[in-house]
């Protein structure tokens, strides 16, 4: 686009005293956002036609006058005035104050225009924000799915399903154990959310004598998304079983609420 031609062709003197159509004006407002040097120009227009407005408004003082026909060496013996009738209506100076009153409206709908322009930028740039912030989590969780598809894909990992128990038949989880690192993955899709007041309980047992040992309860288990826990695990465990057990967790598993159990094949 030819900016310059653009602001020469008089267009934009028509905006600043309102005399395009709607769609006129919106076509002028979407060009000065897009060039700066446009928005200039209306700026300077405006500021012009108000000066204009002020410079002609009534009120000049005789002793002005005086002063400016002593500038011009206007003397009463050098020169004849002819008095004309004075107009009744000064429309220069109507004119000026109407063109002024037209540029302070123009101006104060620039302004605002402005205003919604960098709201309008204010909501973007937070809505980028927010976009860069899901792109970066996305990749952060993308990158730990794939660290744990790589674990329990690795050779030495034991996998033991649980199935559930007895009134919870329903339930079910899964035991992902890496015995070179003394710890296990557990995999509790197959779980309800713990009620208030309870919390999931996870144990290690050896069989015989059948001896259980907790190995922590999961006290996030309801806000967790995946339901995939890491705990640390140093027994040589032959079952693992969850209970649902008091907020805290219990000293030994309450049988009555073994929800799941899994012993680990030889």
């Amino acid at each position: 686009m030819d900016i310059k031609a653009y602001i020469d062709s008089g267009i934009l003197e028509l905006y600043v005293t309102g005399q395009l159509s709607e769609q006129e004006n919106q076509e002028v407002y979407e060009l000065m956002q897009q060039y700066p040097e446009i928005l200039d120009e209306v700026l300077a227009i405006e500021a012009a036609l108000i000066k204009l407005g002020a410079s002609v408004s009534p009120g000049v003082s005789k002793t002005t006058i005086q002063l400016i026909k002593q500038q011009l060496e206007f003397t009463s013996e050098s020169s004849k005035v002819v008095q004309l009738p004075k107009s009744r209506t000064n429309w220069f100076t109507y004119t000026g104050w109407a063109a002024a009153l037209i540029a302070g409206v123009g101006l104060l709908w620039t302004v605002n225009q402005n205003k919604q322009l960098e709201i309008q930028l204010s909501d973007a740039d937070l809505e980028n924000a927010y976009l860069e912030t899901q792109i970066e989590d996305a990749k952060t969780d993308l990158a730990a799915k794939e660290n744990l598809l790589n674990i329990l894909r690795d050779k030495d990992i034991i996998s033991v399903p649980l199935g559930g128990q007895g009134n919870f038949a329903n339930s079910y989880a899964k035991v992902y154990w890496n015995k070179a690192d003394n710890s296990i993955y557990l995999d509790a899709q197959g779980l309800p959310d713990a009620p208030e007041g309870k919390v999931w309980q996870v144990w290690s047992l050896t069989l015989n004598p059948l001896t259980p040992t907790s190995l922590g309860t999961i006290e996030d288990f309801n806000s967790d998304e995946n339901k995939i826990f890491t705990i640390a695990n140093a027994n040589e465990s032959e079952a693992f079983g969850i209970t649902l057990e008091p907020a805290g967790g219990s000293e030994s598993p309450t049988m009555e609420q073994l929800h799941t159990l899994g012993v680990v094949a030889p």
